[in-house]
C-alpha cells in the first residue's frame, strides 16, 4: 500500500510573501488580465541595465572556463571565494565603508548575500534560540530561522519617526535565548536610512546582551537626498559584526547572485562560529565562480552608472510620496534608500492587508505586497511598493489604486480619519 511522503514540519512555517503574492497574478495573467508588477526589487526588469563591462567580464571568464574543462583544469574555486574578489571586498571595506583591520581572510563569497545570511543562521542557532528581527523587515530571516529550528524574535520599526529603531522595544524584546540581532540598513520594506546615534545605539544594546550583529548593508549604496551610508561595523570597536552585501541591488543584477559577508570581529569572539561557518561553506564546494570576477571591477570602478540610477529612484519615490498621501485612508513615510515604500493603510475592522492587496489585484491588476508579509504592529495595515517602473507606469498605478481604494471603501461604508 502506497503511502503519501511527509515533508519536514518546520517547512510549514516557511512563507515568502514577494513570491507567494505571484502566483495568484500568473493565474489573472493567464486569463488575459494585465498585471501592473510593483512586488519585486528587481532593476533590470524595467528601464536599469547592468553594466557593459561587467557583463562581458562573466562572460569572457566562462568562455575561459569552458576552455580549461577541456584541459582537465578544475572549474571549482576556493570554498570562501576567488582571492581577488576577497581582496577587493576587504579593500572596499576599510577604505569606503571605514571598517577597521578587514582582511581578505575576513571575508567570504556566496550565491547572493541571501545565501551568506542563510548559512549565518544556521552557523549560529540551536533549537531554543532566536534571532532579533526588525518587523517590517526583510522576509528572508523570518522564514530561514524556523528551518533551523530557531524562534523569530520580531522588533517593531517606529513608524513615527521615519521607521527608525526603539530602543525601548528591543529592551523589551530581547531574552536569555536571544543570540543575534538584524539591522537591514537601508530598510527594505521601508527605505529608512539609520543615523549614527541609532547605530551607536544599537552597538551599546549587542554589546550588553552579548549579541552578534548581522548587518543588511545590501543597498548601501542606494540613498537618495544626498543621505550617507554609516557601516554599522565601522563604529563598533567590540561588538562582532557581519556584514552582507553584493552587487546585486547596487551593481543592477539581482539575479547574477553575486554576495558576500565580511566578518568584523574585534575582540575575537567569533573563531568558533567562522570555523562552524567554514564547515557549511566547504559541503557546499563553493558559488558560482565566473561572476565572482566582477567583484573587484566594480568596486574599484567608479561607479558611473550610480547617478542616473539614484536620480530616476529619486524621482519615483517623489511621485511615490506624494501620489500615495494624496489618496483618502494611505499614509506613506518617505523613503531615504532603497526603492521600496511601505504606505500604511485603514481598513475596516475585520479586514486585513492580504484581503486588500489581493482584492485589487484581481479589479486593477495592480500587483504590491501585503505588510503582513514583512511584518507589522498589531492592529496596523500596510502594504509594499517596488517603485523602479518608470513616471508613467506608476502614475497609472496609483490612479488605480486611489481609484479602487475609494471603491473599497464605499463597498464597506467605511470612512477613513485623516
Amino acid at each position: 500500500m502506497t503511502k503519501c511522503i511527509v515533508p519536514a514540519e518546520r517547512t510549514k512555517y516557511v512563507t515568502y510573501a514577494i513570491r507567494d503574492i505571484v502566483v495568484k497574478a500568473q493565474q489573472l495573467e493567464a486569463k488575459g488580465k494585465q498585471i501592473l508588477y510593483l512586488n519585486i526589487g528587481d532593476p533590470p526588469v524595467y528601464d536599469f541595465e547592468t553594466p557593459a563591462e561587467l557583463r562581458q567580464i562573466v562572460i569572457d571568464k566562462i568562455r575561459q572556463s569552458n576552455a580549461g574543462a577541456k584541459k582537465n583544469v578544475s572549474t571549482y574555486c576556493d570554498s570562501m571565494g576567488i582571492p581577488e574578489a576577497r581582496q577587493a571586498i576587504a579593500r572596499h571595506a576599510v577604505e569606503d565603508k571605514g571598517i577597521k583591520n578587514i582582511t581578505p581572510g575576513d571575508v567570504i563569497i556566496s550565491s547572493g548575500a541571501s545565501e551568506a545570511i542563510t548559512i549565518a543562521i544556521a552557523a549560529l542557532i540551536d533549537p531554543g534560540n532566536n534571532i532579533m528581527t526588525p518587523s517590517p523587515g526583510y522576509p528572508l530571516y523570518s522564514g530561514q530561522i524556523p528551518v533551523y529550528h530557531g524562534e523569530q524574535n520580531p522588533y517593531f520599526l517606529n513608524e513615527e519617526t521615519g521607521w527608525q529603531i526603539d530602543f525601548d522595544e528591543l529592551e523589551r524584546r530581547v531574552n536569555d535565548r536571544t543570540k543575534a540581532i538584524v539591522v537591514i540598513n537601508p530598510n527594505n520594506p521601508t527605505g529608512a536610512n539609520y543615523s549614527k546615534e541609532s547605530i551607536l545605539n544599537i552597538l551599546q544594546f549587542a554589546e550588553k546582551y552579548n549579541l552578534v550583529v548581522f548587518a543588511d548593508e545590501i543597498y548601501d549604496k542606494l540613498l537618495i537626498d544626498g543621505q550617507r551610508h554609516i557601516s554599522i561595523a565601522s563604529l563598533s570597536q567590540s561588538v562582532p559584526v557581519v556584514t552582507f552585501g553584493g552587487l546585486s541591488k547596487n551593481y543592477i543584477m539581482p539575479g547574477w547572485r553575486v554576495g558576500w559577508a565580511i566578518f568584523h570581529d574585534p575582540l575575537k569572539m567569533m573563531i568558533d562560529y567562522r570555523e562552524a561557518i567554514n564547515k557549511l561553506l566547504r559541503a557546499r564546494l563553493c558559488s558560482p565562480h565566473p561572476q565572482q570576477y566582477m567583484i573587484a571591477p566594480a568596486l574599484d570602478g567608479d561607479d558611473g552608472h550610480l547617478p542616473e540610477v539614484i536620480d530616476k529612484i529619486r524621482r519615483r519615490r517623489d511621485i511615490t510620496f506624494d501620489m500615495l498621501n494624496a489618496i483618502p485612508g494611505i499614509s506613506c513615510v518617505k523613503p531615504g534608500g532603497a526603492f521600496y515604500a511601505f504606505p500604511q493603510i485603514q481598513l475596516p475592522e475585520g479586514i486585513n492587508d492580504e484581503q486588500y492587496v489581493i482584492e485589487l489585484l484581481e479589479k486593477t491588476g495592480v500587483l504590491v505586497v501585503y505588510g503582513k508579509g514583512f511584518g507589522q504592529k498589531p492592529g496596523t495595515n500596510h502594504f509594499r511598493i517596488v517603485f523602479l517602473p518608470d513616471e508613467d507606469l506608476l502614475v497609472r498605478a496609483y490612479k488605480l489604486i486611489g481609484d479602487f481604494t475609494e471603491k473599497f471603501y464605499d463597498k464597506y461604508h467605511f470612512s477613513p480619519s485623516r
